[in-house]
């Protein structure tokens, strides 16, 4: 199949890009650099420079790639967390959500792309017994504090993509990720992921799946994880190599 990619030089993109281009499919992914450009043609995508805020030009390049699958792994993160950072980062990640998520499913659709899958978090449930199952609340959005700005853009991003008209819409809920090229190399907090367990979940969504919401975490208790299994066979001890 034909996939776009947006945000396929991040840390979970490089690792799908490799993982669709094994699976047999062509990949035109998308990144901000020039470089990381390089990077993702050398592997073996085709690769596109570009501003997901600009949504003439991601209309364009969306509509010409003609994907059968739009993938959204879009972030807008530090490389390093930094605390006294979080307010920042928490607005500019939010309005890529709210805004570059509506600019994407916008070109998905003028592209006739059947299937959508997009990152989200399952950690911005609101406070309730655990496992959290999918459909339970998430965090209220009312106020200024990073939380609340955060279940803003979580709320916008599942919203744009679940009611697309005409395309089948998955959301991964990701726990907090670790690995190589995250802000942590050990599990931290709870809802764990690793991020070669992340890339293979949004791999198996491409093809598996009724359109909805999946937790996608390693079992601590946190949140429930049996759907994904069951519909995805998502497997979190999953490892490269």
């Amino acid at each position: 199949m034909k996939i776009f990619l947006a945000g396929a030089s991040g840390v979970i993109g490089q690792r799908l890009t490799l993982f669709l281009l094994v699976a047999g499919h062509a990949v035109v992914g998308t990144t901000r650099s020039a470089e990381r450009a390089a990077q993702l043609k050398a592997r073996g995508a085709e690769a596109v420079v570009i501003d997901v805020f600009d949504a003439g030009a991601l209309r364009d390049a969306v509509v010409g790639a003609r994907p059968d699958v739009v993938i959204h792994q879009l972030t807008d993160l530090p490389q390093v967390f930094d605390p006294a950072q979080r307010a920042e980062f928490s607005t500019r990640n939010s309005r890529l959500r709210i805004e570059g998520t509506a600019n994407l499913v916008a070109a998905a659709r003028a592209a006739g792309a059947r299937r959508l899958i997009a990152q989200s978090i399952a950690f911005a449930y609101a406070d309730g017994p655990e496992p959290h199952a999918e459909t339970d609340p998430l965090a209220s959005p009312d106020g200024d504090e990073p939380g609340a700005v955060t279940a803003r853009g979580v709320r916008a991003l599942e919203a744009a993509v679940l009611g697309a008209p005409g395309i089948d819409g998955l959301v991964l809920r990701y726990g907090r990720l670790y690995g190589p090229g995250t802000w942590t190399e050990v599990r931290q907090g709870r809802a764990p992921l690793h991020v070669d367990a992340a890339a293979r979940a949004a791999l198996l969504a491409v093809k598996r799946g009724t359109p909805g919401v999946y937790n996608i975490a390693e079992d601590d208790g946190a949140v429930s994880i049996d759907k994904a299994r069951a519909e995805l066979g998502f497997d979190a001890d999953f490892r490269l190599g």
